[in-house]
């Protein structure tokens, strides 16, 4: 039992018994110096309260200690004890489902609401990428498909490609940018979808000396990576939006995806972003492979 409600039951039973505080406090076993003493907030307690309700309706997926996360990015000394008990105090909780919200777009252009071993380096040869299909609709009711590229290693996300329709030219188009842009993987898993098992998809990536990795087929826990990427996803963007074109999808998923990258604290990561835009003082940085001589790599001072 806390020490507020030790008080309370204290002044209960001096209040309806009328006995002394002194008898109370030795039979209910409360010390009397924690009795008198009088319990206080911290200055920052209004202004800390404040950030965490903004927060929770700003991120309505977020639970408490992801919001610890954010909270301690933007500058606050605070432990996520101390946040989750602010965050029962003003009933905050995390809701089983959200409805879909559609979006005002004014006329000037504006928005208002209504397990790989080493990550994608140069001096590395087995990372390994991952990659699946999720499908949602417009309005309207017409699909569209999204294909989802993940770093297994540093759960970042490399690129969601949305379409009406995507198949092995697009997989292949996908996959040519970020080779570029990332140079070449170990490996890419995926499950056995047509668009991944097409011969001219196996052949482009075998040509460029990367490697397949497919799953078994009915199991997609064997993605893992990818499978909860796409879920947080769903979760936090599909299930809350309602797109009414096509374009919009594309403007508003990959503003998600680099809100994912570069802010959005990540579990498994110790609450840290996959790919933060600046190198935060301390954080803990990947290592990787060492150099062709058997130096250490030259460390990063930039993720994103």
């Amino acid at each position: 039992m806390s020490a507020v409600r030790r008080r309370a039951c204290v002044a209960h039973v001096t209040a309806k018994l009328g006995v002394s505080e002194r008898f109370a406090c030795k039979v209910l076993d409360q010390h009397r110096s924690t009795q008198r003493k009088v319990p206080g907030a911290a200055d920052d307690e209004a202004a800390l309260t404040g950030a965490i309700v903004e927060l929770a309706r700003q991120y309505g997926r977020y639970g408490y200690r992801r919001v610890t996360a954010l909270l301690r990015a933007e500058g606050w000394a605070c432990n996520h004890k101390r946040v989750e008990r602010i965050w029962r105090r003003e009933g905050l909780r995390v809701p089983a489902r959200q409805p879909k919200r559609g979006r005002l777009w004014l006329n000037d252009g504006s928005c208002v609401r209504l397990r790989p071993e080493r990550a994608n380096h140069v001096w590395a040869y087995d990372f390994v990428w991952a990659y699946d299909f999720v499908e949602d609709r417009t309005r309207e009711g017409r699909k569209f498909c999204m294909l989802n590229v993940v770093d297994e290693f540093t759960r970042e996300c490399l690129c969601i490609r949305v379409g009406r329709k995507l198949g092995s030219a697009e997989v292949i188009d996908v996959l040519t940018d970020l080779f570029i842009a990332r140079g070449t993987p170990g490996y890419i898993r995926s499950d056995n979808g047509p668009e991944f098992v097409a011969v001219a998809v196996k052949g482009w990536i075998s040509g460029v000396g990367s490697k397949t990795a497919f799953i078994e087929p009915g199991s997609p826990w064997e993605n893992g990576y990818v499978e909860s990427f796409n879920g947080k996803l769903r979760d936090e963007l599909l299930n809350m939006e309602v797109f009414n074109t096509l374009r919009e999808a594309q403007v508003l998923i990959e503003r998600w995806r680099t809100h994912y990258n570069t802010v959005r604290p990540h579990s498994s990561l110790g609450y840290r972003p996959p790919a933060p835009e600046v190198l935060l003082p301390g954080m803990p940085m990947p290592q990787g492979r060492p150099g062709p001589t058997g130096s250490p790599p030259t460390p990063a001072t930039m993720l994103h």
